[in-house]
């Protein structure tokens, strides 16, 4: 049976009105098909006889110390200011059928609240003396005596399983709860996605990660390798089904929600000519040997932290001449971005470097008007033609982590120890350009990478995951024989 978790009406910052009531209104689409009794004497008798509740306060999780950290941070931005950080609600995907939940991503970097937090929840910081308090607000889970519990598909615990109590949510994020009735806005909240000062602000506080985080990545890293290996050795019946990339995209699908919470992003299985669609996420095209596929996925793990990489595989194991040239090209491009990673650099020359040899390759194949040096200036980037793209994008809660970062901390940004992005440069022929040879076209080609930066260099967090076109073969072979 499948069930839905939906959410009254919302405000602005995505939080129910202050209420007296221990219910939500009825949930939407059920009204019709509701048979619950209704009656006194059912009432008392489905809220009576139930074993007492013993409330287990945790110890506070890992993430904890570090979430204060980063709120001490805030805090010390915004003096005097009260500061508003809603979760978010459910979102609808078809009547009383809602998506997976997951939070705001800068409500679980600040209170370390990972895929286990609450709908409809704030973060709120009130101004105090020696800084802020802090203060999460949500929806406690209702007394067994209230038709909340049995009634109300959206938060009951009759429907959806078993849910926290104020004093296990502060025990656990080491936080000080209250009731979201409780909450009241202000017209002087700063809240985030409305304030813009605080939205940057926020995206920027995650641009260098810390320990947690980063030992999250690893997680998400580790276990995205595993789930390429569980496609690599599934070969033979992904082969041998008409929409082979689906099968690609279950099985990854399945390791994410063995070994995290869920995938990072919709996954990208793209054999073939789909290779050269960017985001190809329809996935529902044959995987044929002879052809390569381009897999782009990550596993998001419980804390929401994701990997994002990218391998370009020969599904019956070896690359033909010509995919081999474009692979090892594209390789050559990653390998020189990674060799320029340091603290200091700027973050756009990371792309520029992986530009110098996408140019190189293409203009040695004859496919430029121009030499590599002159397409390389602004006013021309004719190579950019086979790789629109950017080469890298931070990392972190959000596959594209950090989006609302200022432009002069971002792409013209320094470069620090502890940012963790990706390098990502690729070639793509479109099957119908006259511009490239006729066995260049329809093979798309991308590698990926996630770069951890340390205080004198970098570090690849995938270098596992085999890269180069011998390993790659070696990896297949071992996997699928």
């Amino acid at each position: 049976m499948q069930t839905a978790r939906n959410t009254p009406t919302t405000t602005s910052t995505g939080v129910q009105p202050a209420s007296d009531e221990t219910t939500s209104e009825e949930p939407r689409g059920t009204s019709n098909r509701s048979t619950t009794p209704a009656s006194a004497q059912f009432q008392d008798f489905i809220g009576s006889s139930w074993a007492d509740r013993v409330d287990e306060l945790p110890a506070p999780r890992e993430q904890a110390r570090f979430a204060a950290e980063r709120r001490a941070r805030l805090s010390s931005a915004f003096p005097g200011k009260r500061i508003v950080l809603p979760a978010g609600a459910l979102k609808q995907r078809s009547n009383d059928t809602d998506y997976p939940y997951r939070a705001h991503s800068a409500f679980s970097h600040l209170t370390g609240w990972g895929s286990d937090s609450e709908p409809d929840a704030v973060l709120v910081l009130d101004p105090a003396d020696d800084g802020h308090d802090a203060t999460l607000y949500f929806r406690e889970r209702a007394d067994r005596t209230s038709n909340e519990f049995y009634a109300n598909p959206a938060i009951g615990e009759f429907w959806i399983g078993a849910r926290p109590s104020l004093a296990q949510v502060a025990a656990d994020l080491a936080l000080a709860t209250d009731h979201i009735d409780r909450f009241e806005a202000t017209d002087a909240d700063l809240t985030v996605e409305e304030d813009d000062k605080l939205t940057s602000f926020v995206s920027e506080l995650r641009l260098v990660k810390d320990d947690f985080e980063i030992a999250q990545l690893r997680l998400a890293v580790d276990a995205t390798a595993r789930g390429f290996d569980d496609v690599i050795a599934d070969f033979p019946r992904i082969s041998a089904h008409e929409r082979g990339e689906r099968a690609v995209e279950g099985v990854f699908y399945t390791r994410a929600r063995l070994d995290g919470n869920a995938v990072g992003y919709d996954t990208i299985a793209a054999s073939g000519a789909h290779a050269c669609i960017l985001h190809w996420t329809r996935n529902d095209g044959p995987v044929t040997p002879g052809d390569l596929i381009l897999l782009d996925a990550g596993v998001e793990v419980d804390s929401l932290y994701t990997a994002d990489i990218t391998r370009t595989l020969p599904v019956n194991g070896r690359f033909t001449d010509v995919q081999r040239a474009v692979y090892e090209a594209v390789r050559e491009a990653a390998d020189a971005a990674f060799a320029i990673v340091r603290p200091g650099i700027i973050f756009r020359d990371v792309h520029a470097e992986a530009m110098k040899v996408i140019a190189k390759h293409t203009a040695q194949w004859g496919l430029l008007p121009v030499s590599a040096e002159e397409s390389l200036e602004a006013s021309n980037q004719f190579h950019r033609r086979y790789m629109v793209h950017g080469t890298s994008h931070h990392l972190g809660l959000d596959v594209h982590d950090c989006a609302a970062a200022r432009r002069d901390m971002y792409h013209d940004g320094e470069v620090k120890a502890g940012m963790v992005f990706t390098i990502e440069p690729g070639l793509y022929f479109q099957p119908d350009d006259l511009t490239v040879p006729e066995e260049f076209r329809g093979i798309g080609v991308r590698i990926e990478d996630d770069i951890l930066v340390t205080e004198d260099g970098a570090e690849n967090l995938s270098a596992a995951i085999p890269r180069t076109a011998d390993d790659v073969e070696a990896w297949i072979a071992r996997l699928n024989g």
